[in-house]
């Protein structure tokens, strides 16, 4: 059993979900909340400018581990990324090719 709750205004979903156990029947209420997106600023050494996007904090350490934005980029798949981040990475490899 599982719902989603909008939250106030930011539009975040939480996920609820209840577990019993067998013999006893006690009941245990879970709770998920949705990753929230930071606005940061990373640096793109192969175009030589910043760019801005809206990334969970987990994709964060997944830049800095993987050696940077363009590294980032270039392991990523296409599916797995905004539109915001598609658009820049086809930049890096027009740039990269040049």
């Amino acid at each position: 059993f599982l719902t989603f709750k909008a939250l106030a205004d930011n539009s975040i979903s939480l996920a609820f979900a209840r577990k019993a156990s067998k013999p006893p029947l006690w009941s245990t209420v879970r709770s998920a909340a949705a990753e929230i997106l930071n606005h940061v600023t990373l640096q793109s050494e192969t175009l030589g400018r910043s760019v801005k996007l809206r990334i969970s904090a987990a994709a964060l350490r997944t830049v800095d581990h993987r050696g940077g934005l363009d590294a980032f980029l270039a392991k990523a798949k296409d599916i797995e990324l905004s539109a915001n981040a598609l658009k820049v990475k086809k930049e890096i490899a027009k740039a990269q090719e040049a």
